[in-house]
């Protein structure tokens, strides 16, 4: 009994102490394991899934940044290409009235020039283009100059029609056919009246805006084409030289440029004439000095491919692009080799036909004894016929069409 009441008391204390920090000990622990389960535990992850690092969700960020831009790529090109679209249309439209005004302008110079000198205006230039101009077959200018009056002439008397069959073949054939000068130095002076007057007889010219001059050719043909382009729209234009001996009916019907318009009519850029390439002459004093020689590489090169100046035509289109451009082709010493140069880097068909430039008698009656009479002949030695005004009644008798074949022709 007495050891029972000993330790009695002090049991009971102890077991009061136990209980206490029984509680706050299981208290403090499950604090601990909020704590802890707040701070490390991870959330779940799905099956297969694994929760992106930081460096993985900043690229995931940047793809769908990248995609938005993509698809505002994808509208924005959509207005892009319709703004070109609208610009190309829009380019196109000026192109067209830039080439509308050139003509325009070319016509008031032309007409201008009719004042000035006294030759008469043609109908064509007094209306709009749209409403007057009809359609032509074919303009044939024949360059001349102030002391060509005897050359004109024969020319006159052999193939080129007088009067009213000048106009009769204009009206019924649509073929136009004129003298083609400038202006002397001396504006007004006695050699201009001398052409005045001609022009009051025959009615057979085309006056330039252009001062005359053999050094001065290429311009002249320039300006030839760019006034013929705003007088007559025609599908063809042809230049010849006034020492030529011409046969239109074959140059229209069997010739040339009568087969070109059904054989290319798919390619309307057409140039035709006897293609030749000779050298580069780059020595002065010699005949057809090229002064620009070192455009053409090593000295004894030859020149491109181009049409003989004696007689060419070109189709309406290379006529237009000429007209338009005008300003910015350049001229070389040789007016062929300028026309030659001013269809380098075009989509061109280079038409070389020899019957073009066939020689004098005998050379062009044996042809024409065989039936393949020529379009045109001339002497190459003198890069024309040699003393055409004495020889081309006889060449024309020898090598030459009856008129009638003329008017019985139909092109």
């Amino acid at each position: 009994m007495a050891w029972k009441n000993r330790g009695g008391p002090e049991s009971s204390s102890r077991n009061l102490v136990s209980r206490k920090l029984t509680i706050f000990l299981c208290i403090s622990c499950f604090y601990a394991g909020m704590l802890f389960t707040d701070r490390w535990w991870a959330e779940p992850e799905a099956k297969g899934i694994s929760k992106p690092t930081g460096t993985e969700a900043e690229n995931l960020k940047l793809l769908a940044d990248g995609c938005n831009t993509k698809s505002e790529l994808r509208r924005g090109s959509k207005g892009i290409i319709g703004d070109v679209l609208k610009t190309h249309n829009a380019v196109q439209t000026l192109d067209k009235t830039i080439s509308n005004l050139e003509m325009e302008l070319a016509a008031a110079r032309a007409m201008q020039d009719s004042i000035v000198t006294g030759s008469p205006i043609s109908d064509d230039l007094t209306l709009p283009n749209s409403r007057k101009k009809r359609k032509y077959f074919m303009v044939i200018g024949i360059n001349t100059a102030f002391s060509s009056r005897k050359r004109r002439d024969s020319v006159r008397a052999t193939w080129m029609p007088q009067g009213d069959k000048l106009k009769k073949l204009e009206e019924e054939k649509g073929i136009v056919m004129r003298f083609v000068i400038g202006h002397s130095a001396t504006s007004g002076g006695i050699l201009d009246r001398a052409i005045e007057a001609e022009e009051k007889k025959h009615g057979d010219f085309l006056r330039l805006e252009h001062i005359e001059g053999y050094l001065e050719l290429s311009a002249k043909t320039k300006k030839y084409i760019t006034t013929a382009v705003a007088l007559w729209d025609a599908d063809y234009y042809v230049k010849v030289d006034d020492d030529v001996h011409l046969n239109i009916v074959r140059m229209l019907r069997e010739g040339t440029l009568g087969a070109t318009l059904s054989r290319y009519r798919s390619k309307p850029r057409v140039y035709v004439g006897c293609m030749k390439s000779g050298p580069v002459l780059a020595h002065k004093g010699v005949r057809y000095h090229e002064p620009e020689y070192w455009k053409f590489g090593e000295e004894g090169n030859k020149y491109f491919r181009h049409a003989t100046g004696q007689l060419y035509a070109i189709s309406r289109d290379l006529a237009t692009y000429i007209s338009i451009n005008q300003h910015v082709l350049h001229k070389y010493a040789n007016e062929d080799v300028s026309i030659g140069s001013w269809f380098i880097g075009l989509d061109v068909e280079h038409i070389d036909d020899r019957r073009l430039c066939c020689g004098t008698p005998p050379d062009c009656e044996w042809k024409a004894q065989a039936g393949n009479i020529c379009v045109a002949s001339f002497d190459w030695s003198c890069s024309g016929i040699c003393r055409s005004a004495d020889r081309i009644k006889d060449i024309h008798k020898r090598c030459g069409e009856e008129e009638s074949a003329l008017w019985n022709a139909s092109f």
